[in-house]
């Protein structure tokens, strides 16, 4: 029997990059205990977000950490998946996905800064910072759960139609439901202002993704 040479891309940028998501989460669990213990039971408890919103405090270094991996991990699925439909040539793998980071990055602080100035301009930044710090923590929460599934994605599974229609139902699932769960603490203040609320849905929920999708597809 003739042996046959198997092929296989060099990873270890990519290994390094989890690597540094592993460091970043056991930092966060060291430094955050308390804080951390009840990040991780965000879907069974509402301590979390009605303690820690309170405080209205974005920027926390608990924050910062865990957003740090959520665009390191999610950055490095989003490039393989762009991979995938694309091919491109393994010498510009790490130029790729330098400008999908940065891309994500920017696009979420963008978005954060423009609602931010908007609460301002109506006078509502008590109400749109504890939204701002629930829908960070949400999307932070998702980016754990996101993480192992792209380690299996990466080395143990080969990538299919069926992986990537999988993986982004999920993400956009638990996204929905985080903002549904977020909007159903508001009710009572969407009822009274469902107009504004509508407008607030499609002008900064809607149109930046929908805007980001058109500009993907045309380059």
């Amino acid at each position: 029997m003739q042996a046959i040479e198997r092929y296989t891309e060099p990873l270890d940028w990519i290994t390094i990059i989890f690597i540094i998501c592993f460091i970043l989460i056991v930092i966060v669990r060291n430094l955050y205990t308390n804080r951390f213990n009840e990040f991780l039971s965000i879907l069974t408890s509402n301590k979390f977000m009605l303690f820690r919103g309170k405080e209205n405090n974005a920027f926390h270094g608990f924050n910062i950490l865990l957003f740090s991996v959520n665009a390191l991990s999610i950055s490095v699925l989003i490039f393989w998946l762009y991979k995938y439909y694309t091919n491109p040539a393994p010498a510009d793998y790490i130029l790729i996905y330098i400008r999908i980071l940065t891309a994500y990055v920017c696009f979420i602080l963008l978005k954060f800064g423009v609602e931010k100035i908007i609460s301002n301009i109506f006078n509502i930044d008590k109400v749109i910072d504890i939204y701002l710090f629930q829908k960070l923590s949400y999307r932070n929460f998702i980016s754990l759960l996101v993480f192992p599934l792209t380690l299996l994605l990466i080395y143990t599974f080969n990538i299919s139609d069926m992986w990537v229609y999988g993986m982004v139902g999920f993400i956009l699932f638990a996204n929905l439901t985080g903002i549904f769960n977020i909007f159903k603490q508001y009710q009572k203040l969407i009822s009274g202002h469902w107009f504004y609320f509508i407008l607030y849905l499609c002008a900064l929920e809607i149109a930046p993704y929908f805007i980001l999708y058109k500009l993907i597809t045309v380059y």
